[in-house]
């Protein structure tokens, strides 16, 4: 019998773990998008009225930093069912507006929610298929998402529609950006928590599922 060659030994010892935490981190994400449904479901039956964004923004950064800190532990898959069971339940109100405030409401968050399917199967699928490195998006989403942040802030002061769509536009393209360099980083072994894969995935399918809505409300949403 020959001696293992430890290179080779280490290396399938790596794709075996990136394997594992693309495995748990899918299989999670499935979990946290049906927790994030039923609340959302939930929401919308009581016709729960919108939180403020500063509780919703407290809650979402408060949640968020607790998961990351417990990223390690059992208590890390607790908080993010809680994170995501929040989001879900402060999209029930958006949606049940979208609904109420235009004729085809319906027919707008579902074409949001095909769409955002379509996208993240489609740019996941791609990532998994070549296994392209990802990793210069990096700097680029990053500067990206701070300057949809400042105009995201901008959008609450000052209701100017086309600024809205640009904010939009920018964060569908931040989200699906973020779909792809996390994807890579999993599979090339730059992520091995998949606790925090996950938390990465879903807000960035939740930010594309929003902003598609927001643009499509836009330009297709037919107003009483």
């Amino acid at each position: 019998m020959h001696p293992k060659n430890p290179s080779v030994t280490r290396y399938q010892e790596s794709v075996l773990a990136t394997n594992t935490v693309l495995r748990n981190t899918y299989l999670l994400l499935s979990l946290t998008l049906l927790t994030s449904a039923l609340f959302a479901y939930g929401a919308m039956a009581i016709h729960a009225a919108p939180l403020h964004p500063l509780w919703v923004l407290l809650g979402y950064l408060g949640l968020l930093f607790a998961t990351q800190a417990t990223r390690h532990r059992p208590m890390g898959l607790v908080l993010i069912f809680l994170f995501t069971g929040f989001m879900g339940y402060t999209l029930g109100p958006i949606l049940n507006l979208y609904i109420h405030q235009f004729r085809n409401g319906s027919e707008l968050v579902f074409m949001a929610l095909g769409s955002t399917g379509v996208i993240f199967l489609g740019l996941s699928g791609y990532a998994l298929t070549t296994r392209k490195q990802f990793n210069y998006l990096g700097s680029f989403l990053w500067v990206g998402l701070m300057v949809g942040l400042v105009a995201g802030l901008a959008t609450l002061f000052f209701n100017i529609p086309l600024l809205m769509m640009v904010t939009s536009s920018l964060f569908v393209l931040i989200s699906s950006g973020m779909i792809l360099y996390q994807t890579s980083l999993i599979i090339h072994g730059g992520e091995t928590n998949y606790i925090m894969a996950t938390i990465t995935l879903y807000v960035s399918i939740y930010n594309l599922f929003l902003n598609l809505l927001n643009l499509l409300g836009f330009l297709s949403g037919q107003r009483d």
